[in-house]
């Protein structure tokens, strides 16, 4: 990616049209995939953003008339969800447009899914053969367009979905859930307060990470997860110094999207201890990954250690694990992330209750140490 006009299109794992203005075709993507009367899901946090309204203006001058649905939670609910199905229904809507940052594309992804299945949603968790209860030829098209370069929603089978009842989050998954067409223009992303700039590139490093540390076979996904780490360490940093510079901007875009192509391969107990707390106590997900990641790493360093001297070696910091963890270690600092769950505004947290969802998360089978009650417990409390 050379200056600000790169543009590229790539088919992988889905339709993706890269690159900065691409917001333009906006119009043409949607009418590719099959809609004629869109809804936009987004969060509140862009209702009444530039960004939204262009979106909308796109769309109107093509003759296509949006209604827009913003009732989006930061850690979406079913709550969320059943009010977007609502929206979508009543307006005669023939498929999503979702819009933001993953919250919105996972709510949006889910109310195309959602919107004329008979089964409740938890009967799609991501176990086993689960997705195969739901009736295929009734999901709703999908486009994404992402304004933040972090949860890879946009290239993503699933959405991550708080139960309101229980406040355990579920990962809902069917490979249809993968939109049909992306578009990631990276000047959509200048505009993130710095908090959600850093939050969201901690989660697309952390996705691409624990990725990259799990032992499962999967040789595609680990490759993607190497070269998606070493772009979110050249240029998070980068972002975070000089908010407008597009061709950074647009390294962690792609950064973002090949987190969530390679974490197919796996997660880790970064992700199994952060989903309780953002499910309890409505922290931000990637801002919650980076506070955790350190205790996580430390545990898991007996069975990770060989692999991320590699990483080392590839990223330019010498074949050597300690210099790689000091690395994102002392980035991690300079971009302000909070050391403790603490300062993350987690107060008198109920430690047993989150060591039992920890546990019982589906991102921590993959940990490369297994993870027991007793030392889920323990790295929940070197993070207060």
């Amino acid at each position: 990616m050379t200056g600000n006009h790169t543009h590229a299109n790539w088919s992988f794992p889905t339709t993706v049209r890269f690159g900065a203005g691409r917001i333009s075709e906006l119009a043409q993507s949607t009418r590719a995939a099959g809609m004629s009367r869109p809804l936009l899901v987004t969060d509140r946090g862009l209702a009444d953003s530039a960004i939204v309204a262009e979106a909308l203006s796109v769309l109107a001058a093509d003759g296509l008339t949006a209604a827009l649905f913003t009732g989006v939670d930061p850690n979406p609910t079913d709550l969320n969800l059943a009010a977007g199905i609502e929206a979508f229904t009543s307006g005669g809507h023939d498929g999503v447009v979702a819009m933001g940052g993953g919250s919105a594309l996972d709510l949006g992804k889910l109310v195309a899914f959602m919107c004329r299945q008979t089964r409740p949603v938890w009967d799609f968790e991501d176990i086993g053969d689960w997705w195969t209860r739901a009736d295929a030829s009734v999901i709703a098209p999908i486009v994404a367009v992402p304004t933040t370069a972090g949860t890879g929603s946009e290239v993503g089978r699933a959405g991550v979905l708080t139960n309101s009842a229980t406040q355990v989050k579920k990962i809902i998954f069917h490979p249809k859930v993968l939109p049909a067409i992306v578009i990631c223009d990276p000047v959509l992303t200048v505009g993130m307060p710095v908090g959600i700039t850093v939050g969201t590139g901690m989660d697309a490093l952390i996705h691409c990470l624990e990725a990259y540390c799990t032992p499962s076979y999967h040789p595609l996904a680990q490759g993607i997860a190497l070269e998606g780490m070493r772009l979110v360490i050249e240029n998070l940093p980068k972002v975070h110094a000089q908010p407008d510079d597009i061709e950074a901007r647009g390294h962690m875009m792609s950064a973002a999207a090949m987190g969530a192509t390679a974490f197919q391969k796996g997660l880790g107990g970064i992700h199994a201890l952060s989903h309780p707390v953002g499910a309890r106590h409505h922290t931000h997900h990637g801002t919650t990954n980076a506070v955790v990641m350190p205790v996580v790493l430390a545990h898991n360093r007996s069975a990770i250690a060989e692999r991320l001297a590699m990483a080392a070696a590839y990223i330019g910091l010498g074949q050597d694990y300690d210099a790689f963890v000091a690395h994102i270690m002392s980035m991690r600092a300079a971009l302000g992330v909070p050391d403790t769950l603490t300062e993350l505004g987690v107060k008198d947290p109920d430690i047993a209750a989150l060591a039992k969802d920890a546990l019982a998360d589906p991102t921590a089978g993959a940990n490369p140490v297994p993870l027991t009650l007793a030392s889920v417990t323990t790295l929940y409390e070197q993070c207060l």
